[in-house]
């Protein structure tokens, strides 16, 4: 079994920066995909950034130039940069992994969610 344990959200003034961690545990051979999706207040979960394990990236536009996804694959972590922070970037935002066991086996993880609330 894998947990995704998310951290890093939190309360803070538009223009500053955050960054959110992902931390994946238990049976894992690899990361093959890490997404960060996010939810505000009635709407849908939509998604932030995505990336492969091959490093590829997908950035939704509003956020392009400002937040930065990354994989560490030494610590089973992702990371969601996020910087210039405005008031619609809150929402509580999800990590997403795809990850593979050992015994070759993918399988789609989701985490528990961290608040990210950003004050005009």
């Amino acid at each position: 079994q894998v947990q995704l344990v998310e951290s890093g959200g939190g309360l803070v003034q538009a223009g500053e920066s955050l960054r959110l961690s992902c931390a994946a545990s238990g049976s894992i051979f690899s990361i093959d995909a890490m997404g960060w999706y996010r939810q505000a207040p009635g709407k849908q979960r939509d998604m932030v950034a995505t990336m492969t394990s091959g490093g590829k990236t997908k950035y939704v536009d509003s956020v392009k130039g400002r937040f930065t996804i990354s994989i560490d694959n030494a610590k089973n972590t992702g990371y969601l940069q996020m910087n210039s922070l405005k008031p619609e970037d809150t929402a509580v935002y999800y990590c997403n992994a795809l990850i593979r066991d050992y015994s070759d086996h993918g399988f789609d993880y989701w985490g528990q969610g961290t608040q990210v609330t950003v004050s005009s």
